[in-house]
């Protein structure tokens, strides 16, 4: 087993990894809207949040030796379902490969953002 870390997103804010790759299937931790940068919550809706929750489970893939087009399956977690079409937007643009997906709604996800998605993934 090994444990997959990068500076390109946010470290874990619990004890937990970014990622593990295991028999040649990585397996994220959830990733919510901090910019890796400034550790700051990126500004704005649910947009903005889905782009920066997509950007940094790219750069957990790209730490992995994997990329979008490897994952296999997604879980997402919105705090509001009237954000699905806006999220399902932006989600499209990265997920492109169409990985079975589950995406369910919570009553809230840490720092008060509006969502936040894991991955599973193959590592050639």
């Amino acid at each position: 087993m090994k444990k997959i870390a990068t500076n390109n997103a946010p470290g874990a804010i619990g004890p937990y990894s970014q990622a593990v790759v295991h028999g040649g299937i990585l397996y994220t931790s959830g990733q919510i809207c901090i910019n890796p940068a400034t550790q700051d919550i990126v500004e704005g809706g649910i947009k903005e949040q889905t782009h920066r929750v997509c950007q940094n489970l790219g750069a957990v893939l790209e730490a992995a030796g994997t990329d979008f087009d490897h994952v296999i399956k997604t879980t997402c977690f919105l705090t509001d379902m009237n954000d699905f079409a806006t999220f399902n937007e932006v989600y499209g643009e990265y997920f492109t490969s169409k990985p079975a997906r589950s995406c369910v709604a919570v009553k809230s996800l840490p720092k008060g953002v509006l969502c936040e998605v894991e991955v599973i993934a193959a590592v050639d």
